[in-house]
């Protein structure tokens, strides 16, 4: 009797292994890149990584490392950090501080793109030379934005970011399509 019920289990064993298979197979890895490459115009590509932070008082900010290319000149690597309107004001012409576990700190200075004409308050954008010419592996990091009438913003930045950064740095794109328009 006793070994008859040990043998009632296995079917819901196995329904639970072959279910758990099957999610584990539908959903994406959440850690995969998210790199996209954009052709402007003629000869101006851009690269971008875009994922959305949490800073330390629970506020949601979008973080976008991009690059852009004109022919194959680059014209800068940049870090935008968007936080919601109105709900705070991104401190202009400051530089944003990033500090790593290791006591590695860099400066990313201020700086707007060529094309953008003005940043809105909620909006800042920075160099990211500083940091992803000297790393050359993901680390976490945590970032100091400063902002006006408060003290600095803290956001963590975690490894997977900070790898995407350095795919947006490596990824080669033309500025052309590789294939002939349509209809020829």
């Amino acid at each position: 009797m006793l070994n008859i019920r040990r043998w009632q289990y296995w079917p819901t064993l196995l329904l639970s292994v072959v279910l758990g298979f099957g999610v584990w197979i539908i959903h994406p890895n959440p850690a995969q890149a998210n790199v996209h490459i954009y052709r402007e115009r003629p000869g101006q590509v851009t690269v971008r990584s875009r994922q959305s932070l949490r800073d330390y008082d629970d506020r949601a900010w979008q973080a976008i490392a991009f690059k852009r290319t004109q022919s194959t000149t680059l014209q800068g690597l940049y870090l935008r950090l968007v936080g919601f309107p109105e709900a705070v004001q991104v401190q202009t012409q400051q530089p944003v501080t990033l500090l790593a576990p290791t006591g590695q700190s860099w400066q990313l200075p201020w700086l707007v793109d060529a094309q953008t004409q003005a940043l809105p308050t909620n909006v800042g954008q920075y160099d990211l030379r500083p940091l992803l010419n000297e790393i050359e592996r993901p680390l976490p990091l945590e970032m100091q934005l400063p902002v006006v009438g408060a003290k600095p913003i803290e956001l963590a930045i975690a490894p997977f970011i900070v790898k995407e950064w350095l795919q947006v740095v490596a990824t080669e794109a033309s500025p052309a399509p590789v294939s002939a328009p349509l209809g020829e």
